[in-house]
């Protein structure tokens, strides 16, 4: 089992309230993956969104610098929004990405997005959404699946390719590509038919219900003849490690409420309270936040469910304090990591 985190990155506020700089909240994610990669966590995903409080606008970037400055980190986007951006330019910075890291450590996660602010921003249509992401997806993929750097595409949603090289190429030939989904049923359909791993975003609710998905998903990919290694299910979630049960819980809830209020107005959400958020945090709630024996336990818990072999957690929303976080992927990397394992070695 796979444990890592992920991240929007995540703006911080001043003691008054207002907002600091956008710079310093890209400086501070890239911090937390190289901090990250020296505690031994396994995995780190840079999501994208183009807001004040969650300005990770460009995935590619990031990731390209951080694969200079570590070693042994899987990175990947978590995810790019595939539908608004152009599959050549994402392969091409995900393949550098690839070369500077030295090879086999960057994938794509591609997904549609939860949120629509880049459809305005890009000068995109709404109402194109599902063709947008279906034509994309396949000029992704077949971009990754060419054997030679020149590739032939044709669609309605962008200019066709036509024995147009698309370089570099990855060390090992092509990039892992992920699909994410935050649960519609067609999305599971449509990895397992692809025959690309899938990741599942639960942000609320109980995780084990998602399993069904899960087993949708594979009886997808076995009656495609998909089969071997790129099936695989992995889960991101919310959450937070602290010492005491105690201390993660109130270092977490501050910035949950500050991003329900924000996600209210932008969404017409109703701001949350405490006792909404702590019965997210029980054993069967889709919040990880708590000490490293529960987390552990409870994550090996959904495992017997949904058969995973990632779990990532996103830590950094509302303003977290970024000690909060990194004291987090400490304890996922040095205690949550191995009783996991522990835990998976007695079933």
């Amino acid at each position: 089992m796979q444990i890592g985190t992920y991240s929007f990155g995540d703006t911080q506020h001043n003691e008054d309230g207002t907002t600091r700089s956008t710079a310093e909240a890209v400086s501070n994610l890239f911090e937390a993956i190289v901090h990250a990669d020296a505690v031994g966590l396994d995995y780190f995903a840079v999501g994208e969104h183009h807001t004040v409080s969650m300005p990770a606008s460009s995935p590619g970037t990031i990731i390209a610098a951080a694969a200079a400055a570590t070693k042994n980190i899987i990175l990947g986007s978590g995810a790019s929004i595939i539908g608004t951006d152009d599959p050549v330019r994402v392969f091409q910075q995900f393949a550098i990405a690839d070369a500077i890291s030295g090879g086999g450590r960057i994938e794509i996660t591609a997904g549609r997005g939860s949120s629509v602010e880049t459809f305005p921003l890009f000068g995109y249509d709404l109402r194109d959404y599902d063709e947008l992401y279906a034509e994309k997806l396949d000029l992704l993929m077949t971009i990754n699946n060419s054997t030679t750097e020149a590739v032939t595409w044709s669609g309605s949603t962008r200019p066709a390719l036509n024995q147009l090289a698309v370089v570099p190429r990855p060390v090992q030939g092509k990039l892992p590509i992920w699909l994410a989904t935050g649960g519609n049923a067609a999305s599971s359909v449509r990895a397992g038919q692809l025959g690309l791993p899938i990741s599942y975003g639960i942000i609320g609710g109980e995780p084990h219900r998602f399993a069904p998905l899960a087993k949708l998903y594979r009886r997808s990919a076995a009656q495609a003849g998909q089969e071997g290694d790129s099936i695989k299910v992995a889960v991101a979630a919310l959450g937070l490690v602290a010492a005491t049960k105690k201390e993660a819980l109130d270092r977490f809830y501050p910035g949950w409420h500050n991003l329900t209020v924000e996600m209210g107005r932008l969404r017409g959400w109703t701001a949350q309270e405490r006792g909404v958020f702590e019965a997210q945090t029980g054993e069967l709630g889709g919040f990880y936040v708590g000490d490293p024996d529960e987390i552990a336990r409870r994550i090996v818990a959904l495992h017997g469910h949904m058969g995973h072999m990632r779990h990532f957690i996103q830590s950094d929303v509302g303003a977290l304090p970024q000690e909060h976080l990194i004291e987090s992927i400490t304890l996922l990397a040095n205690e949550v990591k191995p009783r996991v394992q522990r835990l998976l070695e007695k079933k």
